[in-house]
């Protein structure tokens, strides 16, 4: 990738590039791609609809680390920024080579918290063609929630929906009580967060949160401690801090109703599932969608702390920038079931990108015959 770049005193980047805008010559209708940038991670999905769901076409996913060394400088590194566009062209190539018709390409913390995310986005647009759209945590936290809606339980009333990213993690609390139990998992796909037509069929936002650290930044701010544990206990402590103005932090336990459930998704979680289940190789059909205990969870995370930095990183169940940061997700995983509780948390490989394709879709009236709860 032949490109200039010179970096300003400030951290702003410029570049210069011969690449045009993505603009297929004849785009597929029937095709949809969703984008999502975030602090360690480029993944993209194309599809298309099926039968009132969706069938993945291709996928992508490349850690990127974009957020390395954002929690320290405020800017975007310049190593940070080629990893991010070499992944950003094969995306691109990728888009032009199946002509897709439909395409949502977002940015999350990352591009929201760096002072040169402006200069980074116009770059970007210049040398891939891609127009990145910097999405607020709201909408973020709304996609994710869309996406977990089949994992919801009949049985469940209060359902918590985090999503463990690499910069921030949402935290979206819907109360379905007056929601009848056939109808609860549909009702959460007309969601909005705060305020933005918060009620659907009887579903509820509580409240929602959206908390500046994630696996990526969390990690960073406790890098120099040197003991792994002390390290650990650090991180869940200070996540705990940023979450108590949260209002389902403020209700004490015996006020919760019954009915509770729990879903997580992110890296993290999946992970921790895949550990649980003593996968050498991660197998997306046997984690999505599977109930960890917190018995298991806790064990899980006991094993990884043995294990200490070194071993983490000769785990072969564990990728190599996983290694380095499944600790900082443990840390946050850990603290919200020590104040939620729960028998069963359901583990969903899904998020950002699958509610983008989803919301496309029922957007542009594909599911003529009703969406499948899956």
């Amino acid at each position: 990738m032949a490109q200039d770049l010179t970096e300003s005193a400030q951290g702003n980047v410029a570049l210069v590039s011969r690449r045009q805008n993505y603009k297929p010559a004849r785009a597929e209708p029937d095709l949809y791609a969703a984008l999502d940038l975030g602090t360690n991670s480029c993944r993209m999905l194309i599809a298309t609809p099926d039968a009132g769901h969706f069938r993945v076409i291709d996928a992508f996913a490349k850690s990127v680390r974009l957020g390395s060394g954002l929690e320290r400088t405020g800017h975007l590194s310049r190593g940070s920024i080629s990893r991010t566009l070499s992944a950003l062209e094969i995306c691109a190539e990728k888009l032009r080579r199946y002509k897709v018709g439909n395409v949502r390409l977002v940015a999350t913390e990352a591009c929201r918290r760096a002072r040169n995310g402006n200069h980074f986005l116009a770059m970007v647009a210049r040398e891939t063609g891609l127009r990145l759209e910097v999405i607020r945590p709201e909408e973020e936290a709304r996609l994710a929630v869309i996406s977990c809606a089949p994992l919801v339980s009949q049985e469940a009333s209060q359902v918590l929906v985090f999503d463990i990213g690499g910069g921030s993690t949402e935290l979206v609390w819907i109360d379905l009580a007056d929601v009848a139990p056939e109808d609860r998992a549909k009702a959460i796909v007309n969601l909005r967060v705060n305020g933005e037509g918060g009620e659907a069929r009887g579903a509820r936002i509580v409240d929602f949160i959206s908390v500046p650290l994630g696996v990526a930044t969390l990690h960073e701010r406790y890098a120099d401690v040197d003991s792994d544990t002390a390290r650990f206990a650090l991180m869940s402590w200070y996540f705990e801090e940023q979450i108590v103005g949260f209002k389902p932090y403020l209700q004490a336990l015996s006020e919760r109703e019954t009915g509770f459930q729990m879903i997580g998704t992110s890296g993290t979680v999946t992970t921790v599932g895949a550990a649980h289940l003593g996968l050498k190789r991660y197998d997306r059909r046997k984690v999505d969608g599977m109930h960890l205990t917190s018995k298991a969870i806790d064990a899980v995370i006991g094993r990884f702390l043995r294990l200490g930095p070194e071993g983490r990183r000769n785990d072969i169940g564990l990728a190599r920038d996983r290694s380095e940061l499944i600790m900082s997700g443990a840390a946050i995983l850990q603290t919200l079931l020590r104040i939620w509780p729960t028998e069963s948390m359901r583990v969903a490989d899904r998020g950002l990108r699958e509610g983008m394709l989803f919301a496309m879709m029922s957007a542009d009236g594909v599911f003529t015959t009703g969406v499948r709860m899956e």
